[in-house]
């Protein structure tokens, strides 16, 4: 098996929902009792070089970016350098709740504009599309704000604190024709695409199994300033996001969950303040445990989990009828720069290369995550100029199907029973 070949282009869509289906145990997605038949398949070009369309490349487009603190850590180890060494957009506003903090990234991060009221960035005709990364609880309302301003709109994972208002932001942005992505970039991470790949293209046969782990620090002791995550009700939590990562990447390297089981609990109830000395409750729940079938017949389990020590980090292991398949990452699947080893027929896993044609971003680009999210704004930036969504950018409707399987694995846990998956949670 040739596992470093060249990316080739994708044969017609009929072919590869046949051929994608087959290598997952013969069952194709328009045959499913669960599936929509009217869905589109999920990977109909999403895995075409980048650039095919040959469309024209203007001048960058402009971001205004909600929640640009330059001491965050996520940003400043994700969004800012990929900004900065994007040829495809430009930080042009930033905006933070405060105006001296937001001068000061203004200066920091080269920006032209500073905010500290995030409805007046996002009406400035200056600025073409709105980045969004602030708390959770917050993301419905500047979100909002960037949609009825007619901006395109790129949120952070999870898209709302609940369904509903993912789904309002989803119909809300759809009605107006605007562009949308959420940040899920392990889709775009070019070890991942090569995963599915050889799936699909069958060098490990038909899936038969799969397992998948996430164990992640999670601090008995904290700053009161960083305890607000352990109430359930604000959407900011292992499950929502943590799970909700390692599951996307599940569905979209080897298939939909179509009926699954789920413990979902609460293992550390309080949390120690270190600052005011004080223990506080915990409602947020921090192991989440999913066993599930999926399209065409295989079966899958995934813990996710916060752990007080020496926590083990991310792997999903994907067995066939002829071959495996391994990643693995010491914090998360959306991190960048994920190891992939794999084997077809043998007993020893050697580590694989992947090809150049999954790239969005030039080969200088910085790794990790600053890599990741950077082909998620090469993405977002081919759609605004191009007019037509690229199928590897996840967009507001990718993020509305995760936040109805998150609801499945809230039920199933719940009743303790197999819980069907409805086609809203299945992939577009």
């Amino acid at each position: 098996m040739a596992w470093t070949r060249t990316c080739r282009p994708s044969s017609s869509p009929a072919a590869r929902r046949t051929s994608r289906a087959s290598r997952r145990g013969g069952c194709q997605r328009s045959s499913c009792s669960t599936a929509n038949s009217s869905r589109s398949p999920p990977d109909a070009g999403a895995l075409q070089p980048p650039q095919e369309q040959g469309e024209t490349m203007p001048q960058k487009i402009r971001l205004g970016f909600i929640g640009a603190n330059i001491r965050s850590n996520w940003a400043s180890e994700s969004h800012f350098p990929a900004i900065a060494a994007s040829p495809d957009v430009e930080l042009t506003a930033v905006c933070t709740t405060n105006p001296v903090s937001a001068e000061e990234a203004r200066q920091a991060l080269g920006a032209r504009l500073a905010f500290s009221d995030y409805r007046e960035m996002v009406r400035s005709d200056a600025i073409d599309a709105v980045v969004v990364v602030v708390r959770v609880p917050s993301h419905y309302e500047t979100t909002m704000a960037a949609i009825e301003a007619g901006k395109h709109v790129y949120t952070e994972w999870p898209l709302g604190a609940t369904t509903a208002q993912a789904e309002e932001l989803a119909n809300a942005a759809a009605a107006r024709g605007l562009v949308t992505a959420t940040g899920l970039q392990a889709r775009v991470t070019p070890e991942l695409m090569h995963m599915r790949r050889l799936i699909d293209d069958g060098a490990i046969g038909s899936v038969l199994a799969c397992h998948v782990s996430c164990f992640r620090p999670g601090p008995l002791e904290r700053l009161a300033k960083r305890t607000w995550t352990r109430d359930v009700t604000l959407g900011a939590n292992p499950l929502t996001i943590q799970a909700g990562h390692i599951l996307d990447t599940l569905r979209f390297v080897a298939g939909e969950p179509v009926g699954l089981q789920a413990v979902v609990t609460t293992q550390s109830k309080q949390w120690y303040q270190t600052d005011t000395q004080k223990m506080v409750d915990v409602t947020a729940p921090d192991n989440i445990l999913v066993n599930a079938r999926l399209t065409g017949g295989a079966i899958a389990s995934m813990h996710v989990a916060n752990v007080p020590f020496a926590p083990s980090g991310y792997r999903m292991e994907v067995y066939g009828s002829k071959g495996s398949l391994i990643v693995a990452h010491p914090i998360s699947s959306n991190h960048g720069n994920i190891l992939l080893k794999g084997t077809a027929g043998g007993k020893t896993l050697e580590a694989l290369a992947v090809p150049a044609g999954f790239a969005e971003v030039p080969a200088e680009f910085p790794g990790g995550p600053p890599h990741a999210v950077g082909q998620m704004y090469a993405l977002f930036a081919r759609a605004i100029r191009g007019g037509r969504i690229p199928a590897r950018l996840p967009t507001f409707a990718t993020a509305v199907e995760l936040h109805h399987l998150l609801d499945v694995i809230r039920a199933a846990s719940a009743t303790g029973g197999i819980v069907d998956v409805p086609a809203s949670a299945l992939r577009a």
